[in-house]
């Protein structure tokens, strides 16, 4: 395969980093709202579901239409033989060692929380037991996103490649397609899918989210193909936000503030709207993001760099946060606040100064080594911070 030089698309660091760096907010969310999840607040609030479901609209096809960014550059300076070996490498041992190591603790709070009894010596060896949650104490919990792209980078690595070498030329496509095609894409599965697959992240039983998910994945990776596309998003992104207000104020208005039954023709209706609206929004934080955050910082590598250990962890500290402060008689202002600045310095804390710092943790949790001192002097002539990094150390 044709080499090419690694290069740096600073938007993509930076949406990459914004983009999970989300999750801690969203996740400290979840213990507030009354959408199900591990453990919940004494009190919920219903007003804290407003701008969590405006969120949940798009924060994971975002994550997965970056990685396919980030996949469409490590292909252009690896053979598909090593890009396998590095996924595996740096994503199947995280997602495994967070199975045995990191979410365990969140379904052990769970389980007191359900009643049992006794410490976490006497509950973690029925991890061991492999049966699946919620039956069981087995999961990945919120890593499902690792075992996802895994499966889709080795599944899809032919097509990839195909598409990695063909010529694709798409200069000519006007912008109304743009909005459009794509849109009237996700909303086909979104209507065929969604009721009959309802979301499960469990890889298996999950064909909606696996056609939305790799469509985006697939977005991703084209657009890097196509340059003369990038530019019409970024001057279209005023266009895709009024088509994005519009269409979230229709959701709002008619379903989900009222969150009344719908049934029929409905329901066709309203995952036209709610697919083409989370197609709006990822072309307008592509287009302002194309815009404005083609910036150059000192911190942006190092963030880049702590954000995949951030993710891996961040879910397990907030649910353990949030155990020991459900009952506390403080306001939910005051909770949320401290359980996510609380995650967010403890997360800080253990990346930064101790996995970070030691070899097979960095490994682990999906860190490249630190080279040895002697090939690190040897090779500092070479770029740092390369733009192929954002999947080097992503996944």
């Amino acid at each position: 395969m044709e080499k090419q030089l690694k290069i740096r698309r600073y938007e993509f660091d930076w949406l990459r980093v914004l983009a999970f760096s989300l999750l801690i907010f969203y996740h400290t969310g979840m213990f507030f709202v009354s959408w199900d999840w591990h453990v919940k607040n004494n009190q919920l609030s219903e007003t804290m579901e407003i701008p969590m479901t405006f969120l949940s609209q798009w924060r994971m096809s975002l994550i997965f239409l970056v990685s396919g960014v980030g996949v469409y550059y490590a292909l252009g300076y690896r053979s598909a033989r090593t890009f396998a070996k590095d996924r595996l490498k740096r994503i199947f041992v995280p997602l495994l060692v967070g199975m045995l190591l990191v979410v365990p603790p969140q379904v052990y709070f769970e389980r007191l929380v359900q009643g049992f009894h006794g410490n976490y010596f006497s509950f973690y060896p029925s991890v061991f037991e492999f049966e699946p949650y919620p039956a069981g104490n087995f999961s990945w919990h919120h890593l499902w996103y690792l075992a996802y792209i895994l499966h889709y980078s080795l599944l899809l690595l032919p097509l990839l490649l195909y598409l990695r070498k063909t010529n694709i030329k798409l200069s000519k496509i006007s912008g109304p397609i743009l909005v459009l095609a794509p849109a009237l894409w996700l909303s086909l599965g979104g209507i065929l899918l969604n009721e009959r697959f309802p979301g499960t992240n469990d890889l298996r039983h999950d064909w909606a989210n696996h056609f939305l998910y790799v469509s985006v994945f697939l977005i991703g990776f084209m657009l890097m193909k196509m340059p003369e596309l990038q530019d019409k998003i970024r001057k279209m992104r005023w266009y895709s936000l009024a088509i994005a207000t519009t269409t979230v104020t229709i959701l709002y208005t008619f379903y989900w503030l009222n969150w009344q039954e719908i049934n029929g023709a409905e329901v066709a209706l309203y995952f036209l709207f709610k697919q083409s609206n989370r197609w709006f929004w990822l072309m307008t934080i592509l287009g302002f993001a194309m815009q404005h955050l083609n910036i150059r910082s000192k911190y942006l590598q190092r963030a880049n760099e702590m954000v995949y250990p951030f993710y891996i962890l961040h879910q397990t500290v907030i649910v353990a946060i949030g155990y020991y402060m459900r009952d506390l008689p403080l306001s939910i202002s005051t909770k949320f606040s401290f359980i996510s600045l609380s995650t967010f310095v403890i997360c800080f804390v253990l990346v930064r100064f101790i996995i970070m710092q030691v070899n097979w943790l960095r490994i682990s949790f999906g860190l490249k080594a630190k080279p040895k001192l002697a090939a690190s002097v040897q090779n500092n002539t070479a770029t740092p911070g390369l733009y192929a990094a954002i999947n080097e150390q992503a996944h």
